[in-house]
């Protein structure tokens, strides 16, 4: 079986004061997973808009990111995959990145909570993790 792509929602989630949602992110990044550059940069960007975090909190929580999970790159190939699922399952461009990465990393299920848990996409399960 693949690893999980997991994605930015549910790392984030280590971030929050839900204890059950923070300890089951945990669980799922300690046991592996793939994300993609994408995830890295939206972490990032939450982590320093929204939670206000100082640069080295950032890092460190990109730092543990990195070294849980393989990371995969964002290409051309990526970005032309994300647009044609965008159009063809009415995702946004940054939804559809994301599981355009993971069906490029054969990954099997998605974890997010942001998108619609039961769908899928190809060969791919978009599952809701905190469910």
């Amino acid at each position: 079986m693949t690893k999980p792509f997991i994605d930015s929602n549910v790392i984030l989630y280590l971030l929050s004061g839900d204890a059950g949602k923070a300890d089951r992110a945990q669980s799922l990044l300690q046991a592996g997973g793939v994300i993609s550059v994408q995830v890295l940069n939206e972490v990032a960007s939450v982590c320093r808009k929204k939670l206000k975090m100082p640069w080295e909190e950032v890092d460190a929580v990109l730092q543990a990111t990195k070294a849980a999970c393989d990371v995969v790159p964002l290409t051309l190939a990526t970005h032309e995959k994300a647009v044609e699922l965008a159009k063809r399952f009415q995702l946004s461009l940054f939804d559809a990145n994301i599981v355009a990465s993971a069906l490029m990393a054969s990954s099997e299920v998605l974890f997010s909570e942001d998108m619609q848990s039961g769908m899928t996409v190809a060969s791919l399960q978009i599952q809701n993790p905190f469910k």
